[in-house]
């Protein structure tokens, strides 16, 4: 049975989990760890993608990250398809390093949000790479002791995670330690590692539990989250799918894009693509930048290329003028 695609959902939680091929080790020593950490920071960085917790074993690792400007695939492409490059030449190795496609769990984040942070924390204390919770405070290969100010990170949100505790940040930490060191009795959560129905409703007794009271859940093995958000989800990926394939069959390009806008404010297509800092053009390189994006999926790259931008192009895409019709 065929793999489902991913589901591309701007601002979604995503617990990522990635593994060593035939469980060998990914990280061999302190060096191969800071690699890793070094090129997650700047690609979350450039795309404005968000780090709420994470951790590194030997043989796989595991984040909880927010979608950005760039799609979460675009963002695990660069950062394994680097690292493994850096990791083959430097252990003089050929071949793949990672077992297939790393795992991708869209995520409820009211409910589930506090549980990864805490599940995916307590992992190094799990596979025994520290002896103790205290131990896990000074680990310096996970974000538990970011969240506790031991070490920094700057590209990990702590402080999105540490309101969920309380207001300011002294109590929020105390609260927070707390709330990990409960976790530790909890042992192995295979709940939180996937995704579906079973998963999500917490074990199938709860599942036949709903259905006898007459509640059927939807369920879906990318999204971990209750009947409701899963519906929700869907419908929004469904309605892009659909959105894409329409612009797509009608043969909408770039230049189509420029074209319109520049039918639109009466003005020749090559003065849309033209440098200048005059407010018609700075508009009309907005509205251009704005409707290729949402229109023809055109990557970031390739649009400051054509528009010989030196900077992403993210600025122009808040444009505020709403979505207009392509014809």
């Amino acid at each position: 049975m065929p793999r489902k695609a991913r589901i591309n959902a701007p601002g979604a939680l995503h617990h990522i989990i990635g593994r060593g091929i035939a469980r060998r080790k990914i990280f061999k020593d302190d060096d191969d760890r800071e690699n890793f950490l070094e090129r997650l920071g700047h690609i979350l960085t450039d795309g404005g993608t968000q780090c709420y917790a994470w951790a590194l074993i030997p043989n796989h690792f595991h984040l909880l990250l927010r979608t950005g400007d760039i799609p979460i695939a675009t963002v695990m492409r660069r950062l394994l398809t680097g690292y493994a490059v850096s990791f083959n030449r430097r252990h003089r190795r050929y071949g793949h390093l990672f077992q297939n496609r790393y795992k991708s769990i869209l995520c409820q984040e009211d409910t589930y949000l506090a549980e990864l942070v805490r599940y995916i924390h307590l992992n190094p204390l799990r596979a025994r790479l520290v002896a103790d919770i205290k131990a896990l405070e000074a680990y310096p290969f996970c974000g538990h002791g970011t969240m506790l100010g031991k070490s920094d990170r700057p590209w990990q949100n702590t402080g999105h995670v540490l309101k969920r505790f309380a207001g300011q940040t002294r109590p929020a930490r105390q609260l927070y330690r707390i709330f990990i060191e409960k976790g530790i009795r909890q042992g192995r959560r295979p709940d939180l590692t996937g995704g579906g129905l079973v998963r999500s409703a917490g074990g199938w007794a709860a599942v036949k539990a709903l259905r006898k009271c007459g509640d059927y859940q939807k369920g879906d093995e990318r999204i971990l989250g209750d009947g409701e958000f899963v519906a929700e989800v869907l419908a929004q990926a469904n309605e892009q799918m659909e959105r894409k394939y329409c612009i797509q069959n009608r043969g909408v390009t770039f230049n189509t894009v420029v074209e319109r806008v520049a039918g639109l404010l009466d003005m020749e297509a090559s003065e849309v693509l033209s440098a200048g800092k005059q407010k018609r053009l700075v508009q009309a390189r907005s509205l251009a930048c704005f409707l290729a994006v949402e229109e023809t999926n055109i990557r970031r790259p390739e649009l400051a290329r054509r528009f010989a931008l030196t900077h992403r192009p993210s600025a122009w895409l808040s444009t505020g003028v709403g979505k207009l019709p392509l014809k």
